[in-house]
């Protein structure tokens, strides 16, 4: 990959600014992880306000206008500061909330207390998001106060719930988030050594099945034989969403290939830490299994537990289901079918009741044109080899929100992550070497885009 918008001298420049910022973005990194801003209403909300204001006062002190905005909902961080005249605007995604720790036992560390091992930071929020925030900030230090670009920064404190009140933020105060690119750092990298560009994001919709096939329970040894339970009708109808190979058999749902990308059985093993034995489930390439089919996994059941349960035929049970959907997918459509799928599959003629939980659009972008050539520059230039445009089976929402919202504006999707990086569980980390190439690629890429102007 060539590019002639910066010098081979501006790179080195930026690359050795950023090295010599590191010690004190890592600095800043640690206090914020040590902030346990989790956004769950059980936990408490103090801590994402001292969240919010701790990023706002790192932004204020790179000179940018902040303010604390909430919509209904958890607190958000806006801060924009002019660049020169003629100069793009880049909006700077990332999200100050993070996930639960969890069972403490699980951890190696204490999750809130960001410790080094290896060359790894371990720590709640240490990679997802606030690495994200921190390589924002690192970007905008690494220029001294000369932007070569305009920039507004937009960390959310709510993404870990689902982005309730994201709608109403963009609706009011849209005029502020105003760009020609978006960067949105809350996604991962192809591997150590490795960038990447996510490209497309599945879909998603969460649901609660309730089967019911008796008006109250009773004596198993009396009525079983004759009579269904409740539980292995519930089993019957959830193993009805897959076919023999492992594909999802719910009818009419978008089913794509993805484009061809080296991913191998060992890696996905080695990275999913898949049993011994255990097979694969589903056809076609791993990346199309992963990143553009349907997947559905049940996420949770409520019956009577193995240590509780009695002889009795149950009279009702529930699942909750997840199903990962096509990145074009319409999620409302995908609901009606996943509906009459239950309802056609009800086992014994049990009756069967279905209730949406939770739905997403996912997304696929136009990966094409001068800011994504800049974006893919700019990870060259960091990394020292070209990224990779990957999908993301997962699912993060937000993203065709802003693409809903700024049609005109080139959505970059990066990241911190890598594929050990355990976000969401326990012993979650960031990887130091690639967080500075991450902040590298970030302080490249403003430049690249500043040298765009006309």
């Amino acid at each position: 990959m060539t590019d002639t918008t910066l010098t081979a001298d501006q790179i080195e420049t930026l690359r050795g600014r950023v090295r010599e910022l590191m010690p004190q973005v890592r600095a800043d990194l640690e206090d914020l992880t040590r902030i346990p801003s989790v956004s769950l209403d059980s936990f408490d909300q103090a801590t994402v306000q001292a969240s919010a204001e701790r990023t706002a006062q790192l932004l204020r002190a790179e000179g940018l206008d902040v303010e604390i905005v909430s919509e209904g909902g958890r607190p958000a961080v806006i801060g924009h500061i002019n660049g020169p005249e003629g100069a793009p605007t880049v909006l700077l995604y990332a999200h100050h909330d993070v996930q639960p720790p969890g069972n403490r036992e699980d951890w190696d560390t204490d999750p809130f207390e960001p410790t080094e091992v290896d060359g790894r930071l371990y720590g709640r929020g240490a990679a997802d998001d606030k690495a994200g925030v921190m390589a924002h900030i690192a970007a905008l230090r690494a220029h001294s106060g000369e932007l070569p670009v305009g920039v507004t920064v937009f960390v959310e404190g709510e993404e870990e719930i689902a982005s309730e009140s994201l709608p109403r933020i963009l609706q009011r105060h849209g005029d502020k988030l105003t760009s020609d690119a978006i960067v949105l750092a809350d996604s991962l990298n192809w591997a150590i050594g490795t960038p990447a560009l996510t490209t497309t994001l599945r879909g998603s919709l969460r649901a609660v099945v309730t089967v019911r096939t008796l008006d109250h329970g009773v004596h198993s040894g009396m009525f079983g034989g004759a009579c269904p339970d409740a539980i292995t009708a519930l089993c019957r109808l959830m193993a009805t969403l897959h076919d023999d190979q492992g594909d999802v058999a719910i009818e009419g749902l978008v089913h794509t290939d993805a484009p061809e990308i080296d991913y191998d059985e060992a890696r996905l093993r080695e990275e999913s830490g898949l049993l011994e034995g255990t097979e694969l489930i589903g056809t076609g390439s791993i990346p199309s299994r992963l990143w553009t089919k349907p997947a559905a996994v049940v996420i949770g059941i409520d019956a009577p537990s193995v240590d509780e349960a009695g002889n009795v035929l149950n009279a009702g049970a529930s699942a909750k289901i997840n199903l990962r959907l096509n990145p074009t997918q319409d999620p409302q459509q995908a609901w009606a079918l996943l509906q009459k799928h239950l309802q056609e599959h009800a086992p014994w003629g049990a009756t069967v009741e279905v209730e949406l939980d939770e739905q997403g659009w996912g997304f696929a972008a136009d990966a094409e044109g001068p800011i994504y050539d800049q974006a893919r520059a700019a990870f060259a230039d960091a990394w020292g080899t070209d990224p990779v445009d990957v999908g993301i089976g997962g699912s993060i929402p937000f993203v065709q929100a802003f693409a809903e919202k700024f049609p005109d504006a080139a959505i970059l999707v990066t990241g911190v992550e890598d594929p050990d990086t355990r976000a969401h569980g326990a012993n979650e980390s960031l990887h130091l070497g690639e967080f500075e190439k991450v902040c590298t690629a970030e302080a490249l890429l403003l430049a690249r885009l500043g040298a765009m102007r006309a």
